[in-house]
């Protein structure tokens, strides 16, 4: 432990020293079992540095990253910088067997990468299992001088994580659903920035209070963290103007009440214009599908400094959690800062076209087994009917750079094998189509080719919004709406000046969105649903970027302290 607590004091020394050149941004995340109450219980969860949530970490666009990870849980583990493109940095993206064998208990690993182009919210997380339900925390990247913000500057900016929890440990939860074959029990509360709030049971004390001065206006940079849930949040009686999505510059969008899917960022500015008093924060579920969620509420408060009164806080009105009509209205009217920093136009020349089905399906139940997915199966995901299995002998990126066979294969469709009418209630229990196999399968691009993916939900079992995730890229936006996509009409609709830029996109429950990015970062990247429920099921694929044609395109090898399988 003296070892340690040396190591961590060197590390902060160089990252103090790093931030006066603006170079080096050096962290060590020791990761261990940590003790925690929460909702009348002690429980036992992985986390980082003693800390829950994990520690935020701050950076400069430009910076260059070097975070020492020791692993002294009891669990396989891996961080996954999300939103980070990771270029020629691929090694450093973290997803479990895709770019990375785990790093085994007792092990370490050093994630080195450059932050190049990208400034704002985005976070990281652990991508092996359910453990990121703990092992998270926040990446701010702030604009290099003298650039600033493309708005006034705000007085304060203040990280709002809101996450889930469970009164049990989150591996073994996630273990029972698999070895059963249906859903894992639900969370038992939502938290910001790891407290519960004064709703639930023991929680009076735990609720998380930002203190502000009236007059000043504060950055919100809204994270959800949550495994399984989107969330609705709002604050009573203030207004929110989104400037920012997934580290993406936006056009100012003011709102009563913001949509995140897991994974997503928001960064929104409030203004302390109010009487001044005490007004909760909160964040209720969007539940999409027609299946149980936990409907519960967690509340964090909003104080003006000089507030003495000790009356209740005013509780913001956010909407039912079936509203869908609310969320995809936030969702579909933001639009990208066209011309602002780190701007990308919209790539005009598409190289490949693909058309993804994604939704939940089932796997046929071992002979003389029982299961608990519906009709004695097991619950199953896939993106065009191909169910994403994971290698456990060798990354596929290691297997991609030293051409080993037997890995992956790189035969995914671009389009699915039938069709059919996707979004039809009828077709939910469809056994000629719901049955997905298994597989691991990637799609070949070509360096610097232009991809757009037309990502159509599907009606099996339950219809519901999926968020999906593009690792190492971003992607533009062109449209998004419900049924059926239409080539004829629906492409009529795309917004080729403005679109927001993400790196996850919630494709509209019972709907479709169509996205367009460009190939220039080498390395396998994973696009997957980040609803942790459906990622073990299967809905998931990969990308196999090619190396460009200079030194300056092609990935260079591994580092040498990659964990091996």
């Amino acid at each position: 432990m003296a070892r340690f607590v040396f190591a961590l004091a060197c590390a902060l020394a160089l990252q103090a020293s790093s931030v006066a050149s603006a170079t080096i941004v050096e962290q060590l995340f020791y990761v261990n079992n940590l003790t925690v109450t929460r909702l009348c219980k002690n429980q036992l969860i992985t986390a980082v540095n003693g800390q829950y949530p994990g520690p935020t970490i701050r950076a400069t666009e430009g910076d260059t990253l070097v975070v020492h990870v020791l692993n002294q849980s009891p669990y396989n583990l891996t961080i996954h910088w999300h939103g980070i493109f990771q270029l020629l940095s691929a090694w450093a993206d973290g997803p479990a067997y895709v770019t990375q064998c785990p790093i085994l208990p007792g092990k370490s690993y050093t994630y080195r990468f450059k932050i190049t182009g990208q400034e704002g919210t985005l976070w990281w997380h652990a991508h092996v299992s359910w453990l990121r339900a703990t092992v998270y925390g926040a990446l701010i990247i702030h604009p290099r001088f003298p650039r600033s913000y493309p708005f006034p500057a705000p007085f304060q900016d203040v990280p709002i994580m809101l996450g889930e929890w469970w009164n049990a440990n989150v591996v073994d939860v996630e273990n029972q659903g698999l070895a059963t074959g249906g859903a894992p029990n639900n969370s038992n509360a939502y938290t910001i920035n790891g407290l519960p709030g004064d709703f639930y049971n023991c929680s009076q004390n735990q609720i998380y209070k930002l203190n502000v001065v009236r007059g000043k206006t504060y950055m919100l940079r809204i994270i959800n963290a949550a495994l399984n849930d989107q969330l609705f949040f709002g604050i009573a009686k203030h207004n929110m103007t989104v400037v920012a999505v997934d580290a993406s510059y936006t056009k100012r969008y003011v709102t009563e009440v913001v949509v995140v899917a897991p994974g997503q960022t928001t960064d929104v500015l409030i203004t302390a214009n109010q009487p001044v008093g005490s007004y909760y924060m909160a964040a209720t579920p969007y539940a999409s599908a027609t299946i149980p969620f936990p409907n519960t509420t967690t509340r964090g408060v909003l104080i003006y400094i000089g507030y003495l009164s000790s009356s209740a806080p005013l509780m913001p009105a956010l909407p039912n959690p079936r509203d869908t009509s609310t969320a995809h209205r936030f969702s579909s009217n933001l639009t990208g800062l066209a011309g602002g920093p780190h701007w990308v136009s919209v790539p005009l020349q598409v190289d490949e076209h693909m058309f993804v089905t994604i939704g939940v399906n089932l796997d046929v139940c071992a002979e003389g087994v029982t299961c608990q997915g519906p009709l004695n199966n097991r619950l199953s995901a896939s993106m065009n009917n191909e169910s994403f299995q994971l290698p456990t002998t060798l990354s596929m990126l290691e297997a991609s750079v030293y051409n080993v066979s037997g890995i992956y294969t790189t035969d995914f469709p671009d389009n699915p094998p039938v069709k059919f009418d996707y979004t039809n209630a009828n077709i939910s229990l469809d056994l000629n189509l719901i049955f997905a196999p298994k597989s691991t399968k990637v799609k070949k691009l070509k360096y610097n080719s232009t991809v757009e993916i037309v990502l159509q939900n599907t009606a099996f079992l339950a219809i519901e919004n999926h968020p999906i995730h593009l690792h190492g890229f971003n992607f533009h936006v062109l449209a998004q709406g419900f049924g059926n996509y239409d080539s004829v009409n629906d492409s009529k609709k795309f917004n080729l000046v403005d679109p927001q830029l993400r790196n996850t996109i919630g494709v509209p429950v019972g709907g479709w969105a169509v996205i367009r990015f460009q190939a220039n970062n080498p390395g396998v990247w994973m696009m997957h649903c980040h609803l942790d429920v459906h990622l073990p099921w299967g809905l998931a694929m990969a990308f196999e970027v090619e190396n460009g044609p200079t030194l300056s395109s092609t990935l260079p090898p591994p580092p040498l302290d990659l964990p091996k399988c």
